[in-house]
């Protein structure tokens, strides 16, 4: 039983040893920083939420393209 005993405190010891030497994952070269949050918007005329950068500006807020901002703005004349 001693025996046991110390045989599994010597298999400890090594486990961690080994689990401490381990080295982080390396990032792939090819794989993006995540990219920054960034408000999103809604189309004033169908209700696509986009990120605000890719949305179009226009009368009446915010479009996912220039044909609903067009029609949107068609329709408050």
């Amino acid at each position: 039983m001693k025996y046991l005993v110390v045989l599994l405190v010597i298999v400890l010891v090594i486990w961690l040893a080994r689990a401490g030497r381990r080295a982080p994952p390396l990032r792939r070269e090819g794989a993006k920083k995540p990219a920054a949050l960034e408000d999103m918007v809604s189309c004033a005329h169908c209700g696509l939420h986009l990120p605000r950068s890719e949305a179009l500006p226009g009368r009446g807020g915010f479009f996912c393209g220039a044909a609903h901002r067009a029609e949107h703005e068609r329709e408050q004349s």
